[in-house]
């Protein structure tokens, strides 16, 4: 007896491309979803304005990647075995090893951008403190 698979209606063969299609631009990188949005653009001007709202909500347009899922994929394809158990140690020791310097080097921006937004502050708050004594006494100035 073989099991039947309800029939997908419109709403999910849509959906269905539209995932294929993003996955096919995930795989090429941002210069395709750049040139696909300049080629909306260029044949129908609101398909290339909801690629750009797209880029911007999903956050495609301004980070490293395209996409997490990608990341994913590439991330289950790292700890597959290659049936070395040599290579495979090694894999997992360079593996560890990496994770902790991104780590580290995450937490050295972190600081960076700690100690900037500090000096920032207490700049803004050196010029407040000149301004108010230049205010309150002008003979001084």
């Amino acid at each position: 007896m073989t099991a039947t698979v309800p029939a997908a209606g419109p709403a999910m063969e849509a959906r269905g491309w539209l995932a294929r299609a993003e996955a096919w631009l995930d795989d090429r990188g941002k210069p395709a979803w750049i040139a696909a949005m300049v080629l909306a653009f260029i044949l129908f001007w609101p398909l290339g304005l909801a690629i750009l709202a797209y880029l911007i909500w999903s956050k495609r347009m301004f980070n490293g990647s395209c996409s997490s899922r990608r990341h994913a994929r590439m991330g289950h394809t790292a700890l597959r075995s290659s049936g070395n158990s040599a290579f495979d140690a090694y894999k997992a020791d360079t593996l560890r090893r990496l994770e902790e310097e991104q780590e580290a080097f995450e937490a050295f921006l972190q600081r960076l951008r700690d100690a900037k937004d500090k000096a920032e502050f207490d700049q803004f708050m050196d010029d407040r403190a000149r301004s108010r004594k230049a205010d309150a006494d002008p003979a001084e100035a």
